[in-house]
């Protein structure tokens, strides 16, 4: 791209609605502009430009997003038949696990939900489409990532934030890359509680009809009804048929 195509003051802008999240619901120019290390005089332009064209409220001293934000969103999963097609899958999977099951893609290094069928809330928080969660320590995480060459796995590492979530997560970075030779060469994950205490998942790769990755789904259960050890004679099988009945469908 040639440097006159970039428009700078879009870029800002667009970095400056990411800046809000679930723990950041409302922000001032001084936190936005911390979080986005741009300059004070950027954020509140931007901020304020959100606020005129209706996709946040200001109080005076704190932004927050409105509705109308979710039009950005929508317009992905409007302009790609990826998640209408998994979400009858989806429903399908989920009514004969028992359990909840998602879909996701691969954006940096974080998945984004872009379908999901929910049996009962495992998490803490409540994932919907358009939810994030750190790729590395996320069942669908490690397949999107191990789909990818070993180099391009270790620079999405090392953008990350290899956080401890748990006492189960996994965060050297050589053990999370021969956890993605595994996951490539067998072609599952499985997190033990690494994201969450009390929740394991088991995802597979959605592949097209060449073979590509184009997204991953999974099968999330609460531990102590369905221990790690258990989760692929229960739902790998499942999970596999799914995967089979999706590959003719995603054309390239």
């Amino acid at each position: 791209m040639r440097e006159t195509d970039f428009v700078s003051g879009f870029a800002r802008g667009l970095k400056v609605i990411e800046a809000f999240g679930e723990t950041r619901q409302r922000l001032s120019i001084a936190e936005a502009s911390k979080l986005t290390e741009l300059d004070r005089a950027t954020v509140r332009r931007s901020l304020l430009t959100l606020a005129e064209l209706g996709y946040a409220d200001y109080d005076g001293k704190f932004f927050t997003l409105t509705p109308k934000i979710l039009r950005l969103g929508h317009a992905y999963l409007a302009a790609t038949p990826l998640p209408a097609l998994l979400q009858p899958h989806l429903d399908h999977l989920s009514e004969r696990a028992g359990q909840s099951a998602s879909a996701s893609v691969l954006d940096g290094t974080e998945i984004v939900y872009i379908a999901r069928a929910s049996q009962r809330r495992v998490m803490s928080i409540n994932l919907t489409p358009g939810s994030r969660l750190p790729a590395y320590c996320a069942s669908m995480g490690r397949v999107l990532l191990a789909a990818l060459t070993e180099n391009e796995a270790r620079a999405v590492l090392a953008r990350s934030e290899l956080r401890q979530n748990t006492p189960k997560t996994r965060t050297d970075p050589e053990d999370l890359v021969a956890e993605f030779r595994r996951v490539r060469a067998e072609g599952y994950a499985i997190i033990d509680q690494e994201l969450e205490i009390g929740l394991c998942s088991i995802a597979v790769p959605v592949e097209n009809d060449r073979g590509e990755t184009v997204a991953a789904i999974n099968i999330g259960a609460p531990a102590a009804l369905v221990p790690a050890a258990e989760m692929k004679e229960r739902y790998l099988p499942l999970l596999r048929e799914t995967q089979a009945a999706l590959r003719p469908l995603l054309r390239r």
